[in-house]
Formats: structure tokens, sequence, C-alpha cells
């Protein structure tokens, strides 16, 4: 490691690259010239010269008329600035979104000159007025002959918290029917989310990321590192739900029952396979998708893809794509590797059938999804279905092909060392460039929220924190000799606002591990919940009094990366991370700490009345949960889980092939799998959600 000259210091800083941090020990580490430069160079940087590479980046605003985009918020007044040659005439209007265009009154400002390419260049600063209706609007600003364009969008201050309520959190996938074919699908979904709010009275039902995956097995098992954030996963749907089922021809309905039965067969494993699953359902849809439509779906099927627009073109040519030359666009020929090369408009006229079957499948997740959440809601649910959202794609994925520059290369999202990850993580994930994040008007990023919320009441956001910064690890290098990169915070968080007012939903996120606490008082200032996790609500060493807790948040005893309730109070998590080699300590030591942890949160639960000294497990796991009603929490959760006393954890962090991450089945104490119908049945489950619902 080389330590970094001041010239990259300062270009760094310029670019919003932090030059250290503070690691999990609370000892502040210095970033590497070669991370910082690596960093750099991802973001389309020459860092070769860090003095001549200031000097452009101070320019580079004065070489614009006008910013990239331009963030405001509704009811308040902001101003903007416009660059055009010194002493020439400037004129900014917006043309709203609903067609409507309103001049804007330049302010009485001045700002020096300033010599950019041997021009001298001048400022005018407009006022973008408060009264602005929310929604994405343009800025077209004039002088002479020549004009230009940028994004501006008006955000709500702040989104309503929710009543307040409590739900249930499950992996869809490991939630199995007796009818579902070896994976939970979204008619299992919707039984469970009825159950949930006609039976327990529960408020939502937070699912896993439902993101698209590959085309073809072998199927990544995670769903946080899906294909597309953009669209969904068919290995979720319910293929007897599909309404040409009714008039299929009795052959191809005879082949359908068949892979019905065999898939279900081999379903009875302690294992989600996907890939067997997902071959089965493939089949069973091309058969389905041969059956004619009526005339009414034939428009519907129309009116959906003229809404998801050249998106889903895309989406769905890169599917083909890659059943032809694999699910990594990386490996594909060069001329295919560009989805607006001549090469790949061919190929789409070629398959133009199999382009045609992938947007009819997200169209038939679409309408599954409508369903579920309109099921969820008609059961007087207040939020109903509840998405996770992931942090990132796949590189290889339809994502990354179809966005192109908006992501950078030669980097990965990751996290630094924490004391549950000592080594560091790489989620092997291109992180979004700023730049070309704000060169868009964020529409990359305010498409997937949209889509993720066209069906939902709410959606979590996985690792929130990165909306203000990620940590960008450059290919070859230990997870741990990375670098933050900040991002326009109040852009990302505006979108996600923005899209959640209009939905009508509700935004979680994510913020746990090392996170600055003025971005959870941002966050909190903009109405989006925290997630708070009884373990880890601590001070002082000493668990933090129900009454303290925060009320802006989504509170629960577990996360789906760490073993169930009742595994957790085996120290199941000590013993599997000892056995993956991802402890600095040994195990009797960390067993040792972690015993002592607990112990503090049973005393406190004693000390409150919630617990008798001979409580056996479930009595635990039901106290742990009634001392989240005593906090001001908004929304409280559990685990399904929980629910139904399950031990094994679904993720260990820092793992892909060494554990079974994402691909366990929903157990009971036993460890033995169980179906839906037997947590419909389910007294422990009852009897948790009784504690809950209090």
């Amino acid at each position: 490691m080389t330590a970094p000259e001041p010239a990259l210091l300062d270009l760094a800083h310029a670019l919003h690259v932090s030059t250290s941090f503070t690691d999990w020990k609370g000892v502040e580490r210095t970033v590497s010239a070669e991370t910082l430069t690596a960093v750099l160079t991802a973001q389309g940087v020459d860092a070769a010269d860090p003095v001549a590479a200031l000097q452009r980046a101070w320019d580079a605003p004065w070489r614009r008329m006008l910013p990239g985009t331009v963030m405001a918020t509704g009811g308040r007044e902001r101003l903007v600035w416009m660059h055009v040659p010194d002493g020439d005439p400037a004129h900014l209007e917006v043309r709203l979104e609903d067609g409507g265009v309103r001049a804007l009154e330049q302010a009485d400002q001045w700002v020096p000159p300033r010599e950019v390419d041997g021009r001298v260049i001048g400022e005018a600063t407009f006022r973008v007025p408060g009264d602005l209706p929310l929604g994405y609007h343009r800025l077209v600003g004039t002088s002479g002959d020549t004009s230009a364009e940028a994004a501006l969008i008006v955000t709500p201050d702040r989104l309503p918290l929710p009543p307040h309520g409590w739900g249930v959190a499950a992996q869809l996938y490991s939630v199995r029917s007796e009818q579902s074919w070896g994976v939970g699908d979204l008619t299992d979904l919707t039984d469970l989310a009825v159950f949930a709010g006609a039976d327990l009275g529960a408020d939502f039902v937070l699912v896993n990321p439902l993101h698209a995956a590959e085309p073809l097995p072998p199927l990544e098992p995670s769903p946080y590192l899906p294909s597309s954030r953009r669209f969904f996963n068919p290995l979720y749907l319910r293929v007897e739900a599909v309404p040409e089922l009714a008039s299929m021809p009795s052959r191809a309905r005879a082949r359908l029952t068949v892979l019905a039965k065999r898939v279900r067969e081999r379903a009875s494993g302690d294992r989600i396979d996907r890939d067997t699953a997902w071959a089965a359902k493939r089949e069973a849809l091309r058969l389905l998708f041969a059956v004619p439509r009526t005339a009414g779906r034939e428009r519907d099927l129309a009116a959906f893809r003229a809404r998801e627009g050249e998106a889903l073109t895309q989406f769905a040519t890169w599917s083909v794509l890659a059943e032809h030359h694999g699910n990594d666009a990386r490996t594909w020929p060069a001329e295919l590797r560009d989805p607006s090369s001549p090469e790949v408009a061919a190929f789409r006229e070629a398959h133009a059938d199999d382009v045609e079957f992938t947007a009819w499948l997200q169209w038939l997740l679409d309408e599954q999804l409508a369903h579920a959440q309109s099921k969820a809601a008609g059961t007087g649910m207040s939020i109903g279905t509840m998405h996770d959202l992931a942090v990132g794609v796949h590189p290889g994925g339809a994502d990354a092909w179809r966005l192109g520059d908006a992501y950078a290369r030669g980097v990965s999202v990751g996290a630094p060392p924490d004391p549950f990850n000592q080594l560091g993580q790489n989620w092997l994930q291109p992180p979004w460039r700023p730049d070309a994040l704000e060169a868009s008007g964020y529409a990359p990023f305010r498409d997937l929220i949209a889509a993720v919320l066209r069906h939902a009441g709410g959606v979590r956001v996985d690792h929130i924190i990165g909306l203000f910064r990620l940590w960008w690890v450059p290919e070859g290098m230990d997870a741990d000799r990375g670098a933050y990169v900040y991002y326009d915070h109040e852009a990302l968080i505006g979108v996600l606002a923005l899209e959640a007012h209009r939905a009508g939903a509700v935004v979680v996120g994510e913020d746990l591990g090392v996170v600055d606490p003025q971005a959870r008082d941002y966050f909190a200032s903009r109405g989006i919940l925290g997630t708070s996790i009884l373990w880890f609500e601590n001070r002082d060493g000493a668990p933090l009094p129900a009454e303290d807790w925060r009320e802006a948040c989504l509170a629960s005893v577990t996360t789906h990366d760490l073993p169930p309730t009742a595994g957790y109070l085996q120290h199941t998590h000590v013993r599997l991370r000892a056995e993956l080699g991802l402890l600095t300590r040994s195990v009797e030591e960390e067993v040792a700490d972690d015993r002592a942890e607990q112990r503090v949160w049973l005393d406190e639960l004693r000390r409150r009345g919630l617990l008798a000294d001979d409580a056996d497990e479930e009595e635990t796991v039901l106290a742990l949960h009634r001392y989240l009603t005593l906090t001001p929490a908004r929304l409280t959760s559990a685990a399904l889980v929980d629910l139904v006393g399950d031990v094994r954890t679904q993720n260990q962090p820092g793992t892909s092939d060494e554990y079974p991450n994402w691909r366990i089945p929903l157990s009971g104490p036993d460890g033995e799998p169980i179906t839906l119908e037997q947590v419909l049945t389910s007294p422990r489950a009852a009897r948790l959600a009784a504690v809950l619902r209090q």
C-alpha cells in the first residue's frame, strides 16, 4: 500500500471520495493511493496527473449552461445557476410535467465571471419558486441561439409517518405450499398476506427482493444479487393462476400436470432447488404462452408493453441473448455487449417470439403482484405487501448491460470490516456512477422505485446508507481495501420520497451497521423509517430502554442476516462463523461474549416482568417480541421463522458456496421443512401474533 500524495487527496475530496475511514475497532485508517486511483478511474477520471484532473473537475460546471439535475422541495424557493458567455443574455423557464410553462425570475446576485478554455463565462442566478407542483419537470435555458435543458425534480418535504402497526417478514422462496412448484410463489404470498391480515391482524407482509434473476440455470440463489432490479423474477409465478389455463388444450394440460407432479416430488428435500423448479415452470409457461388470449387480454398486454417501453424490450432482449450466450453479458461477443448495436437489433428481430415470451412473463408478474396487493388490502391491512429493494445488481446482468455507463466498471460494492464480518465484505455488484445519475435526471433510479412500488404499500431499502455513500472495492483488492464514495443523498432520497408519495407507500431504510447519526436524523426528517434490531439497540453496553427507542423505525428482534431468534439464543451464528473461518478470535471467546450480551437483554426482560426465570425457549422469544411493543416504534415485525420456531439462518454474510445461503426451506423447531398450510394452523404463530397486536 502506498500513501497518497497531497494532490491525489485533493482530487479525491473534490470528487467526494473519502480518503480515510474509521474501522469497527475505532481505528482511523488511511485509504491507499492504489485504491483512490482505481476508484477515481472507475468514475471516468484520469488520475495520472491529479493536478490537471482537479482543474478539469473545477472547470466542469462552467463548461455547462445548466446543471445536470436540479432538486427542489415543494413549498421552498431555491436558486439555480446558468452559465453563458459573460455579458450575453440569459433566459430560463420551467416546462412542467403536465405541459405548463413558467418563466423564472432572475435573482439580483452577482457572481464573478471565470475564464474557461480561453472564454470568459458568466453566471446568472434564477429563482425556482416554491409553488411548483411535485413531479419531474424540465428546465430550459436559452442565450441567443444556444439552448440547454436540465431535469428539475420537485419532491415532498416529508412523507407522513404510518400509523402504529405490525407485520410479518418472510423469505418468499422458502414459504412453500402443497400447490407451489418447489419454491414459494405469488399465490403463496397472497395466501400468507390474507392469513396475516385476516387471522393475525397484521398490517403488512415484508418479502425478500423479488427482482429478476437469470433466464436459465444455474440461477443465482441470492435475491440480493439480481440480474435486474427494474423487473421481477418469473420463478415466483403461480402457473395455475394464469387465466389461459382454462382454455389450454388437453394434451398440453396433461404435460403441465406431469411437470407439476415431478417438481413437487423433488421439492421434498432440505434445500430450495431453483434450477429444477424454474426448468419445469418455464416449460409449462411456454405451453401457456401458446394458448390464444382474448381480445381484451391482448389489448391489456399491449398497454403493458407500451407503458414499460424500451426498458422492457431491452430486458427481454438481454434475457434471450443470455439463453444463447450465457448469463453473464461480459463474456458475450463484443458486438452484443452494446444494446444499441445493429447486431443486437438483428438478433432481437430474429428471435422476436422469444422476446415476446419474456415480456409476457413480466405482464403475468404484474397481474399476480397486483392481485396479491389487492387481497392484502382487502383484509384491512394498512400497508399490504412491502417489497425489499436490493443494493445492486449482477455486473453481467440485464441492468448493467442495458444501462451501460450508469454503472461504474472495475469496482464493486461492499462493506468495510465490522464486528460480524471482520474481514469486510465484497458484494460483487457494480455501483451507480454519481455523475451519470445526475446527467440522466436520476431516471434509472426513478424508474426502479416506481416499478417496485407499483403494486406495493411499502418498500424496504436494503443498506439505505448507500444513498449517502457506498464502499467501493477495486477489482483484485481485498474487501478492506476499499473507499467510501459519496452520493447526492438529497437527490436520491428526494426521488425515493416522490415515488413513495405518488404510490401512497411507506419507506423503511435498513440503516444498520456503521451509520453516521446525522444520516439517521436526515432520514427521519424526510419521513423515512429506520430499522432497529433489538440485539443491536444498546447504550454504553446496556440495553437501550424501550422508551428511548426512536419512533421513526421498523423494530424487530432479528433480521435475515442473523439466525431466527431461537437459533440466535443457541449461538448458532457464532458456531457457523467459526466453521466457515470468519472469526478472528476463538469460538469459545465469541460464545462467551455472545452469552454475556444476551444475558443483559434477558435480565432487562426479567426486570420489566416480561420473562420468568424458568422460561423456555418459546417463552423467551415471545418476551423479546413483547419488549418491542413497549417502544414508540411506528412499525414492528416478526420474522416468519420466529412465528414457527425455525432455528437455521437464511444467509451468512461474507460467504457464497461455503453455506447454502438463501436455499433453506421454512422449517419447524425440529429442523424439518414445513408447508404454508402448516403455518396457517400454527398455534405458535398465533401466540406470537397476539403479542405484537398489543
